[in-house]
């Protein structure tokens, strides 16, 4: 069972975010999540590691409920979510709602098939937002949050489709970012990426945490120790290990992290 992570004395811990508190998940009769503790830490990036199928991604949506979605899905326990501590997966609480809060952005980019435009729009119009100046403000502003407004202010009326790979991920990033989110939630954004790319969105990220709170899947751990301030490692739904990024892949404190870490697991 994991709490905060262990600090240096003078280092000073940053506000919460969320906290995830005795989480379980259950997809029907199948646990894919066991009793998770956690914090995520405001305006910091935190990376989730670990083998394939670990529940990375499980825990994940479990932020914006997207396991709502689809019937016999199951929480147990609680993400209590700061400054308000509202419990996200309260049936009380409006999965529209949390997802007002807590955008995503997907593993391959998914632009809807609509105009660059309306794509960035999307959510502000979900909101009730109709007020054009208002929402023109709201694009620019997003797409230059995510480092494309250079690229595109002359094309907005264009399909989102027809940007390179690159770009529609951006775009995806901008239209998360529209609707002025909390905690910004990416599941693996560059691993249909090349490397320019991957860059690029790499480079966006450590300058959004500037902003927004961010928790990322990663399979890559070379990117998880270049972009995250915190690491979670986890394996068959549980939390093994959780710290300072810096801590997690120099002196690992379990030895299943620095089995995976050095590559003789996983």
């Amino acid at each position: 069972m994991i709490a905060h992570a262990e600090h240096d004395v003078a280092e000073v811990v940053p506000p919460l975010k969320a906290e995830a508190r005795n989480l379980s998940f259950h997809y029907g009769s199948f646990q894919a999540l066991k009793n998770i503790n956690m914090p995520v830490y405001e305006r910091k990036v935190t990376s989730l590691i670990g083998p394939s199928g670990c529940g990375k991604s499980t825990y994940l949506r479990c932020f914006n409920r997207m396991h709502d979605l689809y019937p016999g899905n199951r929480y147990d326990g609680t993400i209590e979510f700061h400054p308000d501590r509202t419990d996200l997966l309260s049936k009380a609480v409006d999965p529209i709602e949390v997802r007002m809060r807590i955008s995503m952005v997907f593993q391959k980019p998914n632009p809807f098939p609509k105009s660059i435009y309306e794509n960035v729009a999307y959510g502000l119009r979900v909101r009730g937002e109709s007020a054009r100046s208002v929402i023109d403000d709201k694009v620019e502003a997003a797409l230059k949050g995510a480092a494309l407004w250079g690229e595109v202010k002359d094309r907005l009326k264009e399909l989102g489709a027809n940007l390179s790979g690159g770009q529609q991920q951006r775009l995806c990033i901008a239209r998360a970012l529209a609707t002025d989110p909390e905690l910004l939630l990416f599941d693996e954004p560059t691993s249909a990426l090349d490397p320019i790319a991957t860059a690029n969105i790499e480079e966006l990220i450590s300058e959004l945490k500037e902003r927004v709170t961010i928790l990322i899947v990663t399979h890559n751990m070379q990117q998880a120790a270049r972009i995250s301030d915190y690491t979670a490692y986890m394996y068959l739904g549980e939390m093994i290990e959780f710290g300072v990024t810096d801590q997690i892949f120099i002196k690992p404190r379990r030895k299943e992290t620095e089995d995976y870490i050095t590559g003789r697991f996983g």
